[in-house]
């Protein structure tokens, strides 16, 4: 199954306002399904353990970002401690991640940032969640380079996963969990646009350095790819 990248509508700077708030509602439902805190968050508490500080971590194109309010709310229930930024190029998204966050009760920063054009903040800890699939190959390639070196001890990507069985997901269960358009649209797009777990690892091999690595397989029809900066891959 050959990837094939079209457009998304959530991309379109000419959404408007009320239809992209409704597609992040609908979107963070369906990441809320997918299990996806719980795939990430003992990785980072692990990270954390004997920190005497918190965790740093900047979390590039977050959306509405229900993936970090998402980790700092299950931080906060057993002492965990975590000092997020948020990242998007769309101001309407971070909005919303900011009400998303008050909402919860958490403290989350939020920056304004196109992660094509410019390093993201340094942390302990880059990651992303659900975007690489929306970049063509080249800008995959720059998007894990500036992840690499912005990142002090590990870089993290949850992505989708090509295949049969994403594609089947995305056009029925968007359907049954929100009545956006945009994503019922998107998410078929997404799945036919993403990676697989093989093209990713050939992408990571170019840009890890020495950096100790993996991509696995994750439920349902995703993957995830966590890299660790060793002692010889000190960041410049």
């Amino acid at each position: 199954m050959p990837r094939v990248l079209v457009g998304e509508l959530m991309d379109d700077p000419a959404l408007d306002a009320q239809s992209h708030a409704h597609a992040l509602r609908g979107l963070a439902r369906i990441n809320a399904m997918s299990g996806i805190v719980r795939q990430i968050y003992p990785v980072l508490r692990r990270a954390a353990a004997g920190l005497d500080r918190p965790l740093t971590i900047t979390d590039i194109a977050t959306g509405s970002a229900d993936l970090p309010v998402g980790l700092l709310r299950r931080a906060q229930r057993d002492g965990t401690r975590f000092d997020i930024t948020a990242c998007d190029i769309s101001p309407v998204a971070l909005r919303h991640a900011s009400d998303r966050a008050k909402a919860a009760g958490v403290e989350l920063g939020t920056l304004e940032l196109d992660v094509l054009a410019c390093d993201p903040p340094r942390a302990d800890v880059v990651m992303c969640a659900l975007f690489l699939h929306h970049l063509e190959d080249d800008h995959v390639r720059v998007v894990l380079s500036r992840m690499v070196k912005s990142a002090d001890e590990m870089v993290l990507v949850s992505d989708l996963r090509r295949g049969w069985w994403g594609t089947t997901l995305a056009a029925s269960i968007p359907r049954l969990v929100t009545r956006s358009p945009v994503v019922h649209v998107d998410a078929l797009r997404s799945a036919r646009a993403a990676l697989s777990i093989g093209e990713l690892r050939a992408m990571m091999r170019e840009v890890a350095g020495a950096g100790e690595w993996h991509v696995a397989p994750a439920f349902p029809a995703r993957m995830l790819l966590s890299w660790q900066r060793t002692g010889s891959s000190t960041p410049s």
